[in-house]
């Protein structure tokens, strides 16, 4: 899809229901601008449900400060129009107020951007505005002094987050990632110390992690590929839909009979992917045009020494990580069904994954069918699209069962003697 060719008030409400739709925002909360080229800011409504915005609700402000609309334009919008003089680099400006984020609003923490690497890639440096009053005058002077000094992600003291981008779309990407961390950062918390990487850590591992194959130019594609690509983007969007995926983090591959394999593409947002967007590697070449995933070479060596294995899912659902960035170890042995899907899950170190992927594939089997890689992700394979998702859905569902019993009492495991019954009637 061409975002750029959509008109900014289709931009507008395509996000903001997006942003209300997942839980990121209240009717009454939250607002988006976006920068046209003629010196325009086209911004959402002030007292308009949030979800149930139309393209007639967005509010044209040009040039002159005149406005076009059948509403007033959003309440914050002063600090929109400093956030814009401040930084003529930007083209679009959100405002929330979601659940995670807010939490450290209300604490004065800022979200910790270095439990993972993705979330530091994506969101960079954020800083603190002091408090004042919302649509106030000295709240935009105090947003705007932040964006002067070069930040484009500004927390607000008892208020919520204000993102500088070039687009509305890379500011929701920078948004619900952020988001996700806060989330992560909160369920870390309750299983013990967070470990937190250093920016050399981080920016290393950006660095190691990108997949480059020699291209190759495709012929025909057959039936089982045509059938791959419809079924593998249905699980994408499954896995956004259901909090597994981000749209900014999320890899998803399936393999074909003759040997090569489909996978996501890098930097492609999870939730509007379409089959074309996919990547086609085989035999050491990737698709041309394409830009596959950055674990690809990991994807690649797991099918490799595996040929039971028909699907691998990398990803970073906001429970089951949480065990990743702490030293606290995931044990599935809370229910039968958690036990039979999840079997043995190990947690391997930080970096592992990127520096040693045949030693990483190794580990892979059908006593341990997913590994959690230390402030990174969660590797998880199955014999089928199908089975790798349910996978991954029963391991965040089992971590954030974990994570819910801490505050009811101490978690009792099945027992060992039921653990080798279960083993013995499901044939494990």
């Amino acid at each position: 899809m061409r975002f750029d060719l959509l008109h900014p008030a289709d931009q507008l409400v395509m996000l903001m229901n997006r942003i209300y739709y997942r839980g990121m925002t209240t009717t009454s909360g939250g607002n988006l601008s976006i920068k046209d080229a003629d010196g325009s800011i086209w911004i959402t409504p002030s007292g308009v449900d949030k979800g149930k915005l139309t393209r007639d609700d967005i509010i044209r402000v040009k040039p002159d400060g005149s406005f076009e609309g059948r509403h007033k334009p959003s309440s914050e919008y002063p600090f929109h129009l400093q956030v814009f003089e401040q930084r003529p680099d930007l083209g679009a400006v959100l405002h929330a107020h979601s659940p995670g984020l807010v939490a450290c609003s209300i604490v004065r923490c800022l979200p910790e951007v270095l439990l993972t690497t993705h979330t530091y890639q994506v969101c960079g440096r954020v800083s603190y505005a002091p408090y004042a009053l919302p649509g106030s005058v000295l709240l935009g002077q105090k947003i705007a002094a932040e964006f002067r000094k070069g930040s484009s992600v500004v927390m607000l003291e008892n208020h919520g987050v204000v993102i500088g981008a070039e687009d509305i779309f890379q500011a929701f990407m920078v948004f619900e990632t952020l988001e996700t961390a806060a989330r992560l950062q909160i369920n870390a918390h309750k299983l013990g110390k967070l470990k937190i990487l250093s920016v050399e850590e981080a920016q290393k591992a950006a660095s190691l992690n990108i997949a480059e194959y020699p291209e190759m130019d495709l012929g025909p594609s057959t039936s089982e590929e045509k059938a791959l690509r419809r079924d593998l983007v249905k699980f994408v969007h499954r896995s956004y839909e259901q909090g597994l995926f981000t749209s900014t983090q999320g890899t998803y591959s399936a393999r074909l009979s003759d040997g090569g394999f489909l996978i996501t593409p890098y930097g492609k947002d999870r939730m509007y992917l379409e089959a074309d967007d996919l990547v086609l590697v085989r035999g050491g070449r990737s698709e041309k045009g394409k830009v596959a995933s950055r674990a690809t070479w990991l994807h690649e060596e797991i099918y490799r020494q595996h040929p039971d294995i028909h699907s691998v899912l990398m990803a970073q659902p906001p429970n089951l990580m949480a065990f990743a960035v702490t030293d606290t170890a995931f044990d599935p042995r809370t229910i039968p069904e958690s036990y039979v899907v999840l079997r043995d899950i190990r947690k391997i170190p930080f970096g592992q994954n990127l520096l040693e992927r045949e030693a990483v594939a190794r580990q892979l089997s059908p006593r341990t069918p997913a590994l959690i890689c230390g402030n990174d992700s969660v590797i998880v394979t199955g014999k089928s699209l199908l089975g790798a998702f349910d996978r991954l859905e029963v391991a965040e569902f089992s971590a954030k069962s974990i994570i819910e019993a801490l505050g009811l009492g101490p978690i009792v495991h099945i027992a060992p003697k039921d653990i080798e019954d279960i083993e013995v009637n499901f044939r494990l």
